[in-house]
């Protein structure tokens, strides 16, 4: 049973690889529960930002997650929901001198482990999740 929903509502098309590296991702994070990601516009995740942060500009990825103490309240436990910008990955990409394919697989993990609790409002706290994106991405030979 797939445990996550992928919504295209920007016309990316481009992410049928996402469904190999979430699958490995979920057996790697141990991850019980279901999840959906959005793909969208800038403008919308402008919005988004403003209206749930308080931040008045883009981002690259929002999570918005269901369970933050843990608790299941459905038969089946619902994470969440993940927004990626679309747009936003594109011009990182770019930035950062990496594939489309290694940004948006990225951006996927980053959100998927705020779904799961991960933060990195530290240093040690960024190192674990960041250090588990690395581990994640490199296992799917994702690179840049």
């Amino acid at each position: 049973m797939k445990m996550y929903t992928i919504v295209d509502s920007y016309g990316y098309k481009d992410y049928s690889y996402l469904n190999d590296l979430l699958d490995l991702a979920i057996k790697k994070l141990d991850v019980n529960g279901a999840f959906s990601i959005t793909f969208i516009d800038d403008e919308k995740m402008h919005e988004m930002n403003l209206k749930y942060r308080g931040i008045d500009r883009t981002t690259d990825v929002l999570s918005f997650a269901l369970n933050d103490d843990e608790t299941i309240v459905e038969e089946v436990n619902l994470l969440g929901d993940i927004f990626i910008s679309i747009p936003k990955m594109i011009s990182q990409a770019k930035e950062y001198g990496h594939s489309e394919k290694r940004e948006l697989s990225f951006l996927t993990i980053h959100g998927l482990l705020h779904l799961l609790g991960y933060d990195h409002q530290d240093k040690e706290s960024e190192e674990e999740m960041f250090g588990l994106q690395k581990e994640v991405l490199k296992d799917a030979n994702i690179e840049k």
